[in-house]
């Protein structure tokens, strides 16, 4: 049977072991080899390096040596040892055992002698930001909508449809971003698909009409799309075994972060009316759109941090880019142990085994066609690679398992998002339902050669008349009048909302800047009414529009994720992957009966707490579990499709939880029960990969 790996052997004057296998540094490549000029002077086993010259290592000896205490590298050392005797054992019983595990075995040895420090560390922030742009995403449409109705004049529809886009946005860009970044770098795609969504966003801001901000909207959640599936993958190959688990978890909190930031500025922005500007009535900058500016920044702050960052050396070698790979192992590896203490540590690995190309590349002279149909043919062909990637998901080593996974990503997503949309609009619904409490009635009242100089709310006024009256410069909101009569009246500089004549006749009555127009006349008799100078365009009051409590609703929200963050990052690696997702997803499943006790604003806020709070370690398993599960050419193609599954959940469940709010609490809650019971016990069924290598 023929070796699908290739060695890629440099030879040197000197031979260095690491664990199980022999790596030569860099020199002139063989047959197969690549040439290197090493850093490093060929060094007698026992000799020291400069840097530790005039040091007498007996000096330095482990205070633990004394004791009969191990040094920790010894420790590591051992587990090393032990693990690779343990795959080598399982080879030797199962040769159908996959050859490419060999690359997998060699390239944790690699990442161990590497060690997690520094370079990790900064990687993990800057990555975070992605992570906590897309959290940021889900809820920026959410807090603007209430002045961006008012400020675009939307319809019911058109609030709908503005509320979704971002989630199919995020839906295409998960799909496509995920397929592309196996094909043509982790790196590259989240760097293009972050400058996407920070150009959309910026373009978004300044969209006066409504079709403007909804195409730019879509574009933008389709750039951020990509940041989920592509984290943490990028993330993930940066990681040896034991921490991958813990860290993964750690990286979730920046989600958490996105939504606290998101919440914190929407509050603190928002309602300021003064902090916008405006030229003419053409154009209006109000302050949510200054707040939509200011949701980027965590975008902008990964995108530079990305522009320092190098490729993922796992995708590299699975490309057969060896060169590329050596250069950013052996950079991790400096970057770590000098700021351990440690800069005398040689990178000593030079020998990487590289997996075959399955892809058939296509080179084109520049002389063959012209450069549009050049660039065709390489779209079309990488489009084909991507395709052909996504239905080898289908395989029948990982049909099995897939399926599960998009069964649990799905009605995860299903409850979580359902009940994320369904705990404020149930808020909103509780104090719409007090303020109609309060509704005056005025029936048969009869006002004559008065002067209206204050403002009316929450009022009804039937059979009323109304003969020789003034209303100037006042605010109407929640008003109606029912079969009433208005007679040489005269209405100036009004503002309303939801304020309706009904039934009524209207007698030489003058409307001077008004917004009160014919569509809020329904069925009423118009006489000599006159219309002067109306108002244009929707008018926005902030105190009006921007209830503070739904900020903090979203504040609280993300913030009671911190202690289930906390423990899924201490426990993941300890109770495994499989038994955190099932565990959560049951206990969640729990406590959506608790909301059948939800009949006031606080005991809403306390179960959407308590609900947050108990999930995020679902999310987190499910996050960690798909990384392991898949080999490295299909891992962010996987994660991409199952993120795109999770986007049409929310979708879908956004759209049907809202439509029986005031109506049954008990269709939304028995349908999060019962998808977190379903997918619980079918995440007991996956297998357990935190002690498998990524392959």
């Amino acid at each position: 049977m023929d070796d699908p790996y290739q060695n890629n052997v440099y030879q040197q004057q000197g031979t260095d072991v690491v664990g199980d296998n022999t790596y030569s540094t860099y020199g002139e490549g063989g047959q197969d080899g690549y040439g290197y000029q090493t850093d490093y002077p060929p060094q007698e086993e026992d000799a020291a390096s400069d840097a530790t010259e005039g040091h007498d290592e007996e000096d330095q000896m482990y205070e633990g040596e004394y004791q009969g205490i191990p040094h920790p590298d010894e420790v590591k050392a051992a587990r090393r040892a032990a693990a690779a005797a343990a795959r080598e054992k399982a080879r030797a019983a199962d040769s159908g055992i996959r050859e490419e595990e060999e690359l997998a075995d060699q390239y944790e040895g690699i990442m161990e002698d590497c060690g997690h420090g520094r370079f990790q560390w900064t990687l993990f922030v800057v990555i975070g930001l992605a992570l906590m742009a897309d959290g940021v995403e889900c809820y920026v449409v959410g807090f603007v909508l209430p002045s961006a109705e008012k400020d675009m004049c939307l319809s019911n529809s058109k609030k709908g449809m503005l509320g979704l886009i971002v989630y199919v946005g995020m839906m295409v860009g998960a799909f496509v971003w995920g397929g592309l970044a196996d094909k043509i770098g982790r790196r590259q795609c989240l760097v293009t698909a972050l400058a996407i969504h920070c150009v959309f966003a910026f373009l978004s801001s300044f969209a006066q009409g409504y079709g403007f901000f909804l195409f730019f909207r879509l574009c933008s959640g389709f750039g951020i799309g990509g940041s989920v599936p592509i984290v943490y993958t990028f993330y993930s190959e940066f990681l040896t075994m034991d921490k991958r688990g813990e860290h993964l978890s750690w990286l979730c909190m920046f989600w958490m972060m996105g939504g606290l930031y998101a919440s914190f500025t929407a509050w603190g922005i928002i309602p300021h009316y003064g902090w916008g500007f405006s030229m003419g009535s053409e154009f209006q900058f109000h302050s949510w759109r200054v707040f939509v500016l200011v949701c980027a920044l965590p975008a902008i702050g990964s995108l530079v941090g990305l522009m320092f960052m190098p490729e993922s050396p796992r995708f590299l070698l699975e490309n057969a880019k060896h060169d590329e790979a050596w250069m950013i192992l052996k950079k991790v590896h400096d970057t770590n142990w000098r700021a351990k203490g440690e800069p005398e540590r040689v990178f000593t690995v030079s020998q990487i085994k590289t997996p075959k190309q399955e892809d058939e590349f296509i080179e084109i002279q520049s002389s063959t066609g012209t450069a549009f149909q050049r660039w065709m043919v390489r779209t079309m062909t990488l489009v084909k690679q991507v395709m052909q990637n996504v239905m080898s998901l289908a395989s029948a080593d990982l049909r099995l398992t897939g399926l599960f996974m998009a069964i649990i990503w799905f009605t995860m997503a299903f409850s979580y998002y359902g009940l994320s949309v369904w705990f404020p609009d149930m808020i909103k619904y509780l104090q719409f339902e007090e303020y109609e409490s309060k509704v005056k009635l005025f029936h048969r009242e009869k006002v004559e050669n008065f002067h209206f100089n204050f403002s009316l709310e929450n009022q009804v006024h039937k059979e009323g008349e109304y003969i020789n009256d003034k209303f100037i410069n006042i605010e109407i909101k929640s008003v109606k009048f029912e079969d009433s009569l208005f007679e040489n009246c005269y209405f100036e500089g009004i503002s309303s909302t939801q304020t309706f004549f009904e039934n009524c006749t209207i007698k030489n009555t003058v409307f001077y800047n008004t917004d009160l127009w014919e569509e809020k006349f329904i069925d009423c008799i118009l006489e000599n009414a006159t219309f002067l100078h109306p108002k244009k365009g929707c008018h926005l009051n902030f105190q009006e529009e921007n209830d503070i409590l739904i900020y903090l609703v979203s504040f609280l929200g993300s913030l009671a994720v911190l202690p289930g963050n906390i423990i899924s990052a201490l426990f993941m690696d300890k109770i495994g992957r499989i038994n955190m997702i099932g565990g959560s997803m049951l206990i969640s499943a729990g406590c959506t009966f608790f909301l059948f006790l939800s009949f006031s604003q606080a005991a809403i806020i306390a179960w959407q707490c308590l609900f947050c709070g108990t999930s995020v370690a679902a999310w987190n398993g499910i996050e960690v579990i798909t990384v392991e599960l898949y080999p490295t050419s299909k891992r962010a193609t996987a994660f991409g499709v199952l993120n795109g599954l999770c986007k049409l959940a929310a979708i879908l469940s956004s759209s049907i939880f809202a439509a029986f709010v005031g109506i049954t609490k008990v269709i939304p809650i028995l349908m999060s029960f019962s998808a977190l019971v379903c997918g619980g016990l079918l995440a007991l069924k996956l297998p357990e990969t935190r002690e498998k290598l990524l392959l």
